[in-house]
């Protein structure tokens, strides 16, 4: 099995109440736009403040692709790198201990990819094995997990670290009055987050009160690849965003929760600890309805979209930090890390305590 030995979250320093990005996005609407519509979304996805990788007034249409790509480059590295280090002293090790260093995005182009950049700064070993991550989406926190798991099930011996970096901000379309593009601008956060992990073979494997990872599964959904993503041209990120989503997750994903589960033996009531990726509202909502499950189950998710927004990948790490900061759940404790991404797709950890 895999141990997770520490968790880190980093935010920009630009913390802005929702009600703020609201009003300066209202600024930005073309005349004739319907402004109450974009108060009304922007008031039902249940945030209360965000972090943006740049100061709210620097925010317009006047911002090229170029010059927006360029500057996730110089933030996402600043933030990364902090993240990094913390999840290290967390954990103990040092850069130089790392055997596999993984690093996902989806919010920004970067070639050599974002760890590498990082690896002179934060201290990596030249022969450090490295995996970047593009186009899983807010699956991909999950997702890396689960990869990790399958690198040190096979090297035991190792460690590894997992680094997203989400700059949601970045990718916003002032003057686009689309409902994807509305919802995106009300829901979603900058931030990154960064996970240790160890094989069972290291010594560091039993030290921590981190949980293990039992298991991990990936499902694509047929026929649903027009539901999620990004259109990319000459304007940079544009939301891809279907109506059906949320429909699709009733139907499709708690099933496919309730299998991954009974696998193990294990029914949703069983579990103690959900890491879920806070995808909206509306999602968490048909999550509990169709599990089965009070509201209460995915109160750290809803707690994390209220502080910071939907971070997009590292929503989950941010998730899994609150709940071990809180106390970790007793030994024996069942958690489910879930988040969903483009694809469509659902990406389901299993862990315990």
């Amino acid at each position: 099995m895999t141990r997770v030995l520490a968790v880190s979250s980093v935010f920009p320093p630009h913390l802005y109440r929702q009600s703020q990005i609201t009003e300066a996005l209202l600024g930005f609407l073309p005349p004739g736009a319907d402004a109450a519509l974009l108060r009304r979304v922007h008031a039902s996805v249940r945030v209360g403040s965000r972090h943006l990788a740049l100061p709210l007034e620097r925010y317009g249409p006047e911002l090229s692709f170029g010059e927006t790509n360029s500057l996730f480059v110089r933030t996402a590295l600043d933030l990364g790198a902090l993240a990094v280090t913390r999840a290290l002293t967390r954990s103990t090790l040092g850069a130089g201990e790392l055997d596999l260093v993984m690093s996902t995005t989806v919010t920004g182009l970067a070639t050599p990819s974002l760890e590498a950049r990082l690896a002179g700064r934060v201290g990596l070993r030249p022969d450090v094995r490295r995996v970047p991550l593009f186009g899983l989406g807010c699956a991909a926190g999950a997702a890396g997990l689960g990869r990790l798991h399958d690198h040190l099930t096979g090297r035991p011996a190792d460690a590894a670290l997992l680094l997203s970096t989400e700059l949601c901000s970045l990718t916003l379309q002032p003057r686009d009055t689309s409902m994807a593009n509305l919802v995106a601008g009300a829901l979603f956060g900058d931030g990154a987050g960064a996970l240790v992990a160890v094989g069972q073979g290291h010594p560091l494997y039993g030290s921590g009160a981190g949980p293990s990872v039992v298991a991990s599964r990936s499902r694509l959904y047929p026929g649903t690849e027009h539901l999620l993503g990004w259109d990319i041209g000459d304007w940079g990120f544009r939301m891809v965003l279907g109506r059906e989503l949320p429909e699709l997750v009733r139907l499709h994903v708690a099933e496919e929760i309730e299998s991954f589960l009974a696998c193990h033996d294990l029914k949703p009531a069983d579990v103690d600890a959900w890491i879920c990726h806070p995808g909206g509202p509306k999602i968490l909502d048909v999550l509990s309805e169709a599990l089965g499950l009070p509201e209460r189950a995915f109160a750290a998710s809803r707690r994390s979209l209220a502080a910071v927004g939907n971070l997009s990948s590292a929503s989950v790490l941010h998730i899994l930090g609150d709940v071990l900061a809180a106390g970790p759940p007793a030994p024996g404790s069942v958690g489910l890390m879930l988040a969903f991404g483009p694809g469509f797709a659902s990406e389901l950890v299993l862990l315990r305590w």
